[in-house]
């Protein structure tokens, strides 16, 4: 996948020697790509990306991926509290209303193959920023289409066994979340789940929350001893 070079002043060297081992998707909620590359290149905006993928499928490339871009901000995910350090932001031109352009996700697909190969990134780290931010983000939000991408190994969809009485044998939501990698208070790491595994529910906390939870802690832990904390 070529990029077409636009240099972002926004960026830094990445702290104490790490390397990238997630990736992070964001949507620009802002009026055209055009805009999002003009404020992700504003020196004063202190805002970048590595890449930012136009609607149309072209994609941008702002800053050389072994250097620390200033996308996701204040955030965790399982023990990374330097998110910016140990990350790749990719940005995807995105009012955050709109399903997401067909050219757009072909363009993210074509992007995403090269970046987890030549750092060794799982597809179980490539999440979305309010995964790492629950509470303080919304993107890539409800309209993003996760379980694509899981089809084509580039990120992962939860694979939920038949229900097992009796349901104590689930553990509680918020035990599973953490042994995942979420980090926050339930109800905004719930609403952070829900938007990205179940785009479709609403209300209180339910046994299928815990249940599809739960089947991702067991198979993607990024903290083995979390579950059972």
């Amino acid at each position: 996948m070529s990029a077409l070079w636009q240099p972002s002043p926004n960026f830094g060297p990445r702290r104490d020697g790490a390397r990238p081992d997630i990736i992070v998707l964001h949507y620009t909620a802002m009026p055209s790509a055009q805009s999002a590359l003009t404020r992700l290149c504003l020196a004063e905006a202190e805002v970048s990306a590595h890449y930012l993928i136009g609607r149309c499928g072209t994609v941008w490339q702002l800053v050389q991926e072994d250097q620390r871009a200033w996308h996701a901000g204040v955030g965790a995910w399982g023990d990374v509290r330097d998110v910016n350090s140990r990350s790749i932001g990719i940005e995807i031109d995105n009012d955050g209303y709109s399903p997401f352009s067909h050219m757009a996700m072909v363009a993210l697909e074509g992007l995403l193959p090269g970046i987890l190969q030549r750092w060794a990134i799982p597809p179980e780290r490539v999440i979305g920023h309010q995964d790492m931010a629950p509470g303080r983000k919304i993107d890539p939000g409800r309209r993003f289409d996760w379980r694509r991408l899981a089809r084509g190994g580039l990120s992962i969809w939860p694979q939920v066994p038949p229900p097992v009485p009796p349901a104590q044998t689930v553990p509680p939501f918020q035990q599973s979340a953490q042994a995942f990698g979420y980090r926050g208070a339930e109800e905004d790491v719930l609403a952070a789940f829900r938007a990205r595994f179940r785009p479709g529910a609403t209300g209180p906390e339910n046994a299928e929350d815990r249940r599809v939870m739960a089947a991702l802690a067991a198979r993607y832990p990024v903290d083995p001893g979390g579950a059972g904390a």
